[in-house]
């Protein structure tokens, strides 16, 4: 379960901001192919609202191939620009697909967002004071900073002060 569970981790992206899921990874996992998870899909697209599911842009699609290494379209890769489901899309695609598979599959990729926001929501205390204590070590440097500062002013006025007068001949 712990393998099924990081392995649908390396799966999820972040795209336009959302936590999302590949139409290519999602056939896998339900063990189908692409093309009729894309076909179920477009039978039932009045379930797939924007919020669900999105088609990628060029751009998109060119940036996360490079983050995940996908075959290039013009060597025999995709024809057309990847769909990307949210969670709420990945849940909606468990009532498309019904198959055992397609359940199973889906309980774990539940599972898996809801580990991740719990996660992010540890994480998120934990940098929030981290940012506290850098913000106060910031705050105390600039003080300690000053202190110096005042230090080798005073240094440098006693170093002025106490200098010897010259003694001897000027010879020029």
């Amino acid at each position: 379960m712990v393998e099924t569970v990081v392995t649908i981790q390396n799966l999820i992206y972040e795209i336009r901001g959302q936590k999302v899921m590949l139409d290519s990874d999602l056939a896998k996992l339900y063990q189908v192919l692409t093309k009729n998870l894309n076909k179920a899909v477009k039978r039932n697209i009045h379930r797939f609202p924007s919020d669900f599911m999105f088609q990628l842009t060029n751009e998109e699609y060119e940036s996360l191939r490079f983050q995940i290494g996908t075959s290039n379209i013009k060597r025999g890769g995709r024809r057309f620009m990847p769909y990307v489901f949210t969670e709420q899309g990945v849940a909606m695609l468990s009532t498309v697909l019904n198959s055992e598979q397609a359940i199973a599959i889906n309980i774990q990729i539940m599972r898996t967002f809801v580990q991740m926001k719990r996660v992010a929501i540890e994480n998120k205390d934990l940098a929030d004071r981290i940012k506290s204590v850098e913000k106060y070590l910031i705050e105390y440097s600039k003080e300690t900073n000053q202190e110096i500062d005042r230090i080798n002013d005073a240094i440098n006025y006693l170093l002025e002060v106490t200098r010897p007068s010259k003694i001897g001949f000027n010879t020029k």
